[in-house]
C-alpha cells in the first residue's frame, strides 16, 4: 500500500513507513519482486553509491481494487438506454467479430485437436481457467472453470449467446453444444465439440 500511495521507495524509506527494519522491508521487497509484483530501478543518490528504488509493476498495481465490472455494466446499461436491446446485440456482435479475427490468427493451420488446445489456452489467458478433454478422435469437451465476465453475463445474456457463436465461428467444421452453464448455476461452462 505504501508503494501505491507514495510511489517508488527505497527499502529504508519503506521500512520507516511500515515501522519495520530496512532489512525486513528488503526481504519483503525481494519476495514481491520474485513474484513480479514490484521492480527496482537504480537511482543515483546525492552522495555515495546508487540506491534501489522499488515500485509496483502493472501486475502489482492490479492487486488494488478495480471497478471494471461495474464500469462495463454501466456502459452496457447506457447503450441499452440509448439504443435498446438492438444496441446491445450490435455491441456484442462487433466484439465477437473482433475476437474471431484474433482467435483465428492463433488457430490457423492446425488440426481440430490443436485448435481445441489453442482455444483452451486463449480462454485461460482471458481468465476462464479453461481445459479440454479428448473424448475420441472427432469429439472434444472444452471446460471453463471460471466465468471471467460473470457479472456482465448475469445481466446481459447476450454475452453467453455470442460466446457460443464465437466458438462456432472459429471452429466452423464442428457442431458445438453447451452442456453446462455457470450462469444457470452449474460449476463450469462445458462445450461438446464434434467434428462434422
Amino acid at each position: 500500500e505504501c508503494l501505491k500511495q507514495e510511489g517508488p521507495l527505497t527499502a529504508e524509506a519503506l521500512g520507516k513507513g511500515l515501522n519495520i527494519t530496512s532489512m525486513g522491508a528488503r526481504q519483503q521487497l525481494h519476495a514481491m519482486e520474485r513474484d513480479g509484483l514490484v521492480e527496482h530501478k537504480t537511482k543515483q543518490q546525492e552522495m555515495g553509491r546508487p540506491g534501489y528504488h522499488y515500485g509496483l509493476t502493472s501486475r502489482g498495481d492490479e492487486l488494488f481494487p478495480r471497478t471494471y465490472p461495474q464500469m462495463a455494466n454501466s456502459l452496457l446499461e447506457t447503450v441499452r438506454m440509448l439504443d435498446g436491446e438492438k444496441g446491445i446485440e450490435r455491441l456484442f456482435k462487433k466484439r465477437t467479430e473482433t475476437l474471431v479475427a484474433q482467435y483465428r490468427q492463433r488457430m490457423a493451420n492446425k488440426n481440430l485437436e490443436e485448435q481445441v488446445t489453442e482455444l483452451a489456452a486463449i480462454r485461460s489467458e482471458e481468465g476462464y481457467m479453461a481445459d479440454w478433454q479428448k473424448i475420441n478422435k472427432n469429439t472434444f469437451r472444452l471446460r471453463e472453470k471460471n466465468c471471467a465476465i460473470c457479472q456482465i453475463a448475469s445481466n446481459y445474456t447476450q454475452a453467453c449467446h455470442f460466446e457460443l457463436e464465437l466458438f462456432r465461428k472459429v471452429l466452423p467444421n464442428t457442431e458445438i453444444t453447451r452442456e453446462t452453464h455457470i450462469i444457470q448455476g452449474d460449476r463450469n461452462c462445458t462445450y461438446l465439440i464434434r467434428k462434422k
